[in-house]
């Protein structure tokens, strides 16, 4: 039997090492999301005051604050990250995101409605949530493909989706005031108020969505070389790309529902992560995960300590590194001179 050539086995080794990495700055990152805030302590200090011999202060802001806190940040950058390589791949846009083409939009203005609605039925908001991410992406697709839109159109048609779905977010808090708590943090997005027992639903929504993002791994990428092609190769192209912008709703609007309005997560995750392993869907879903848990949770830390004892929404600190990194992608793709329809 022909060994494999020794290209393909330096690739994989390049990869595994990029993910092994990636598992080490998550970890580093989430160790730093427990430990440091307006009120920082040690590892030492933890230690102590679990075992009773310190400050019971320390133990409380753990449990409490940190804990959860952290957890959010971990499930809403790996969320957000795995729907941003999704929605990337399946519509063939590099400058697609759930923030950019409205999803995260659709997310948010259904749970305003929810509740709003069935405001004691808070387990319905991931829900609603979800269903308003999935209305809002099959909108612009579909507008996409009746307009037979080019990349940058798409991504321009999202952008126009998006605006009256905020509009729809604002109308909802201006009638309603008392229907969300904190609604400027919602729209900004952030995870200070992140309790354990809210994220029980909407963790639940994530695992199942990575799970099934990952399981759906070849398919993602047949779909990526085009329809044509994917369609010679035996794939039932209508049926899997359905099923994955379903998974990537279900990401994004599950984060939503608990993180708010979180911007730019999946755009700038996806790219940075395609750039150290292609975008071979095996490597690049487990590496966009970490490293999407890794920058949420490094911005939430920026968040806490750069005006301390003050604190900023991590969603301020995500627009201002996101933003710019946008416009640079326009910048490089030259205003969307390379022109491609979607069929």
């Amino acid at each position: 039997m022909r060994s494999l050539p020794t290209t393909f086995m330096q690739k994989k080794r390049h990869n595994i090492w990029i993910l092994l990495m990636s598992l080490a700055l998550f970890l580093l990152a989430a160790v730093l999301s427990l430990l440091l805030g307006s009120a920082a302590f040690s590892p030492a200090e933890l230690w102590k005051a679990a075992a009773g011999g310190a400050d019971a202060a320390v133990l409380r802001i753990f449990l409490h604050v940190r804990l959860p806190r952290t957890l959010a940040c971990i499930l809403a950058g790996s969320a957000l990250a795995v729907s941003g390589v999704i929605i990337q791949s399946v519509l063939a846009n590099p400058l697609a995101g759930p923030n950019i083409i409205g999803v995260n939009a659709g997310a948010g203005f259904f749970a305003v409605l929810c509740a709003a609605f069935l405001p004691h039925w808070p387990a319905a908001v991931p829900t609603a949530a979800f269903l308003g991410a999935l209305a809002a992406m099959l909108l612009v697709y579909a507008i996409a493909r009746a307009t037979r839109a080019s990349r940058i159109a798409l991504v321009l048609s999202g952008v126009a989706v998006s605006s009256v779905l905020s509009a729809g977010i604002d109308a909802v808090v201006t009638l309603l005031p008392d229907t969300l708590t904190g609604a400027s943090s919602f729209r900004i997005g952030g995870v200070s108020g992140a309790a354990m027992k809210s994220l029980a639903v909407p963790g639940a929504y994530i695992l199942a969505g990575i799970l099934l993002a990952f399981s759906l791994h070849c398919e993602m990428d047949l779909l990526s070389l085009g329809d044509d092609t994917a369609k010679s190769l035996g794939l039932r192209v209508g049926k899997f790309r359905f099923l994955l912008l379903l998974t990537a709703s279900v990401l994004a609007g599950a984060a939503v529902s608990f993180a708010g309005l979180l911007g730019f997560v999946g755009l700038i995750v996806p790219h940075g992560a395609r750039f150290f392993v292609g975008s071979e869907s095996r490597w690049l879903l487990p590496v966009s995960a970490l490293s999407g848990a890794a920058f949420v949770c490094v911005c939430d830390v920026l968040a806490r300590i750069l005006f301390a004892p003050f604190e900023l929404p991590v969603g301020i600190v995500m627009s201002f590194l996101g933003g710019p990194f946008f416009l640079y992608l326009l910048i490089r793709r030259k205003g969307g001179a390379d022109r491609q329809w979607l069929n």
